[in-house]
């Protein structure tokens, strides 16, 4: 039984890393080589593939675009979370489940449905290609997500703690600074996470609503094709790259993400 066990946890681990294994060896290789024979290994090694993502600022400029509003988004996010599931969690007040269950709508809601009264919002007030203007749009998915994480784990957090600050003389933003975020920072960890990964790979609101000052790498990834065809080992090295920020995440929030499973509403 555990070798059966064994045997298809191994096949699904094969099957899951194939593609990234099989990307990471298209970066190394040229065009001719890539559309020439099967190899499972590069024959003639280059670098010149993430040469041209780190010289051309068309290629690092959307990393750096993408870094930018993904780290307004997740900020903003919290910020507005914060209070907003700490009031879920504590008060009770006329339509406050129905409140939440719409805020829930809007995660639910795909992101073609806002892109036209968004596309006119910014072109009328500014906000077009802008990098405050992506992040506030992925506010409008991230936010009840976040608000929705972050009260179960408030919840499971005992009002008496609130009391016992109160009587101690604490005020509220000293409590909830000093004493109820550090209880939830697994919650928060979670919630970070997770704002992360949707505004780095969301890709239809951030093409439409940027141009050229702030296109994140996923809309530029997807404007390879010239008339020469499309530059596989280039794509291939931007992929490879576009993987790093995401595991980079998963490995300083990892220990938060096992507790927000194993604790929280996730």
């Amino acid at each position: 039984m555990n070798i059966k066990k064994t045997l298809g946890l191994s096949t699904y681990i094969v099957f899951l890393l194939l593609p990234i294994y099989w990307l990471l060896v298209m970066s190394f290789k040229s065009n001719q080589e890539i559309l020439g024979s099967l190899s499972f290994w590069p024959e003639t090694f280059t670098f010149a593939n993430y040469m041209t993502i780190f010289t051309d600022a068309s290629w690092y400029m959307g990393y750096v675009n993408s870094i930018y509003y993904v780290s307004l988004n997740m900020v903003i996010t919290l910020l507005v979370a914060l209070p907003a599931a700490y009031a879920f969690s504590r008060f009770r007040f006329m339509g406050d489940k129905h409140l939440f269950f719409w805020l829930l709508t809007n995660r639910m809601s795909p992101p073609a449905v806002f892109l036209l009264p968004f596309f006119q919002l910014y072109s009328s007030v500014g906000l077009f290609d802008t990098h405050i203007g992506v992040a506030l749009a992925h506010c409008l998915f991230n936010v009840p997500l976040a608000v929705w994480i972050l009260e179960g784990f408030m919840s499971g957090v005992p009002k008496e703690i609130d009391e016992t600050a109160y009587i101690d003389g604490y005020t509220f933003p000293r409590f909830f600074v000093k004493i109820f975020i550090p209880l939830i920072r697994s919650g928060i960890g979670v919630t970070a996470f997770f704002c992360f990964m949707f505004s780095w790979v969301e890709l239809l609101l951030a093409r439409t609503l940027t141009s050229v000052d702030a296109k994140p790498i996923a809309a530029v990834m997807t404007r390879t094709v010239s008339a020469s065809g499309i530059d596989w080992g280039v794509l291939a090295a931007a992929g490879v790259l576009t993987i790093l920020p995401g595991v980079l995440v998963i490995w300083f929030v990892r220990n938060h993400v096992a507790k927000g499973f194993a604790l929280g509403r996730v």
